[in-house]
């Protein structure tokens, strides 16, 4: 069961939901463009979902800091992916988040750019991605 590993989180475990994740298949502009009946289903949410997870479940108190899991370790068990985690000698994929700041996202690096939160004040923004343990983003 995915609830497992959400150690330390009564919270957490008592909820129905195991993970959060996003479905990133971005499409171009031309394709967006079409009437919404033609158009691809879906909106840009790889760069804006940590901030909402932030927002509605920590910041509301509906979560505790463990709802990180549901972004990290939970995907990531579920997937079989040896990832998720800190460790010596571990993947050192990380992704540093300040769940305090606030942004704006103005433009996103995805080929799309539809989103209802273009424009919209956010808290908690992702920093720096690592990758191996090189940086690969950075604010």
């Amino acid at each position: 069961e995915i609830s497992e590993c959400l150690v330390g989180s009564e919270m957490c475990k008592e909820t129905a939901i195991d993970l959060i994740a996003t479905d990133h298949a971005p499409h171009a502009d031309y394709e967006k463009a079409k009437p919404l009946t033609e158009a691809p289903s879906g909106i840009i949410g790889l760069e804006t979902s940590l901030a909402l997870g932030n927002e509605a479940l920590v910041d509301t108190g509906e979560f505790d800091d463990a709802a990180a899991d549901l972004h990290t370790m939970n995907p990531a068990k579920l997937y079989r992916l040896d990832a998720g985690y800190l460790a010596e000698n571990g993947p050192a994929d990380l992704v540093l988040f300040d769940p305090a700041k606030e942004w704006v996202p103005e433009r996103f690096y995805s080929k799309s750019q539809n989103s209802p939160f273009l424009g919209q004040k956010l808290k908690g923004k992702v920093e720096y991605t690592i990758c191996k343990g090189k940086v690969i983003f950075e604010v």
